[in-house]
């Protein structure tokens, strides 16, 4: 199930935001600073108004830089952050929220620490509670088909049934619309949106025809 948008995407207080902002934030990996901008224009233009650039590259910080000075209306975010270093690295670039892979406590207490929204993953029942018990209740469930997938996160909604998740890791345009069915789904994560053969390509054409598949899927 998808969240209404907030009002005001220059005022995203928590991570509740930024799950409504739509069904699929595309989980990025960019080799080039210069592929950036375009890439995230053209999913702009396919309505995804979110992107979330990961560090897995060493163009990644400089692609957040780029795009939040360039591309305003979308609404960018660092994925893959690890380090507590590199908290502050992606805040001073210009990140508007963080997405770990994990929540081990240094990490946790500096994303935390930022004032930014934070996505911070889990992927079992006791995570999922110590996080809430940092005051998340949205939070990235990765990686979500080998951790269980839509039956986890279906027995998970009764016991925990105050959070909200965005699953990530292994979800395609196909199974997506059965997690957004499930109560606890905000939104879902996904690289299928951008290719790294389109982007090599510079083919932004196919990837607005991709970002608009996806965002059907709020309707």
């Amino acid at each position: 199930m998808t969240a209404a948008p907030p009002s005001d995407l220059d005022d995203l207080r928590d991570v509740g935001d930024v799950l409504g902002i739509a069904p699929v934030v595309p989980v990025v990996v960019i080799d080039h600073v210069d592929d950036a901008v375009p890439l995230a224009n053209a999913l702009l233009r396919g309505g995804i108004g979110i992107i979330e650039v990961t560090l897995r590259t060493p163009a990644g910080l400089g692609a957040i830089a780029r795009i939040a000075q360039e591309a305003p209306d979308v609404v960018v975010g660092a994925g893959t952050v690890t380090t507590p270093g590199q908290v502050d690295a992606v805040r001073q670039a210009g990140a508007r929220f963080l997405v770990t892979p994990g929540s081990p406590r240094r990490l946790l207490g500096a994303a935390l620490d930022s004032g930014l929204p934070v996505l911070a993953g889990a992927s079992t029942m006791t995570e999922m509670m110590e996080l809430a018990e940092h005051g998340l209740t949205g939070m990235k469930f990765f990686p979500a088909e080998p951790s269980g997938g839509r039956a986890f996160l279906s027995a998970v909604s009764g016991p925990l049934p105050g959070l909200q998740f965005c699953p990530t890791g292994g979800i395609t345009l196909e199974s997506a619309p059965s997690y957004l069915a499930l109560p606890n789904v905000s939104c879902v994560g996904g690289s299928w949106l951008t290719p790294r053969d389109a982007v090599a390509a510079g083919d932004w054409g196919r990837i607005e025809r991709l970002a608009r598949e996806a965002s059907a899927l709020g309707g």
